[in-house]
């Protein structure tokens, strides 16, 4: 009938034309189906219909302008945010490293530092700080951790072999309780931020990794390896060189908090808790009666928090802001950045019971907002009673003697 009326020709079509004739009347598109005129062998489209699918489609084209002019306002947006920020970590990073760092001493204390030490240090002098920021009580020199890493190369090697055990400092410790904390540290170092894919089998951090934990256990034997290290490793190895990274970390778990976890020194452990619920009383009053109704101790979401110093729990990006505060204010802000959590989802958590409370908290929200999320911790007290922290703290473990 088409040839007919085009006064074409009859002809046999090849299998492609003839595919070719069929898609002739197909809608490609929305707009296709709207504004093109029906096929031949159909009726044609009524005036009113055709006016009718000629404003939808008008609509359409504007609707979408709209949608394309947000977006690229949108764009722009994020484009001068980003330049911003850039901008901002640049002039950052020639103040730590023009005035702060020569000054270290003399400047760390200051206002306008601690005020620029709570916007987040710049990746770039970030180890730096932290290095300065948590120092060297221990004394450890590189030399010091050559020696270590040797001595935990040559237990591997003699625990691989079968050979005998090998005489050290820490002969106290069976070759049985050595072996299952190396074992320990293989299996964690491959659950380590899992998703960078560098600290696993065959990625560029992963035997330096194994060899800071490695030479840790042989420097504190009586502490030797604990779940939840590796990750502040990771963290350190991230921003330090190597031997730099194993100073920090040695002197970091050192400290009375984290000694205390990682020891497993349940009594202060257990005042530590006590100290939290204190300041958790006095600034959420409500999800505090909450949790206790639920019977949700401390222990619950503050122990891995606390083992991993949030690199575990947190975006990593945001974990490390959490690290510079808590370089500048020490274990005080490990707990007040907890508080800061739970005051970030007070509204979702008291709608909760035990169990999702316990779910939630333990696998938080990967797309925190960064400013929201310290805006949150900045709005927590940690004072009660005109009592601060270390005073509370303190007190309870004289109470608890």
């Amino acid at each position: 009938e088409y040839e007919e009326k085009t006064g074409r020709a009859h002809r046999p079509l090849s299998p492609k034309q003839n595919v070719r004739k069929n898609l002739d009347f197909e809608p490609l598109s929305t707009t296709a189906l709207i504004l093109e005129d029906r096929p031949a062998n159909l009726p044609a489209k009524p005036a009113e219909e055709a006016q009718k699918h000629r404003q939808q489609y008008e609509e359409m084209v504007v609707q979408a302008k709209k949608r394309e002019l947000k977006e690229a306002q949108k764009r722009k947006k994020q484009l001068e945010e980003r330049c911003k920020l850039e901008e901002s970590i640049g002039n950052a990073v020639l103040t730590w490293n023009n005035e702060i760092l020569p000054n270290w001493e003399t400047m760390c204390c200051s206002r306008k530092v601690r005020e620029l030490w709570w916007q987040g240090i710049p990746p770039s002098v970030r180890g730096k700080v932290w290095s300065l920021a948590i120092g060297n009580e221990l004394n450890i020199t590189h030399e010091l951790y050559d020696i270590c890493l040797a001595r935990a190369k040559e237990k591997w090697r003699s625990l691989s072999t079968g050979g005998a055990e090998v005489e050290c400092e820490d002969a106290g410790f069976s070759a049985a309780d050595r072996e299952a904390s190396l074992e320990l540290i293989k299996l964690d170092i491959s659950r380590t931020f899992p998703n960078l894919c560098i600290f696993q089998q065959g990625g560029p951090y992963h035997d330096t990794l194994h060899s800071i934990l490695g030479a840790y256990t042989c420097y504190r034997p009586d502490v030797g390896y604990v779940q939840g290290m590796s990750f502040i490793a990771a963290v350190l190895i991230l921003n330090l060189d190597t031997a730099d990274a194993f100073i920090a970390f040695s002197n970091l778990l050192n400290k009375p908090c984290q000694m205390a976890f990682f020891r497993v020194d349940h009594g202060l452990m257990l005042t530590y808790f006590a100290a939290f619920e204190v300041f958790f009383e006095e600034n959420l009053p409500k999800l505090f009666a909450h949790f206790k109704k639920n019977n949700l101790t401390p222990d619950i979401y503050l122990i891995d928090w606390i083992f991993t110093l949030y690199s575990k729990s947190l975006p990593l990006d945001l974990a490390c802001r959490v690290w510079d505060v808590f370089c500048r204010d020490g274990e005080e802000f490990l707990f007040r950045t907890a508080l800061g959590i739970l005051k970030l989802f007070e509204d979702i958590l008291t709608k909760m019971d035990f169990i999702h409370i316990a779910q939630f908290l333990t696998k938080l929200p990967e797309d925190l907002p960064s400013e929201e999320f310290f805006t949150s911790i900045a709005a927590i007290q940690m004072q009660s009673r005109n009592k601060k922290w270390a005073q509370v703290k303190k007190m309870l473990v004289f109470d608890n003697r």
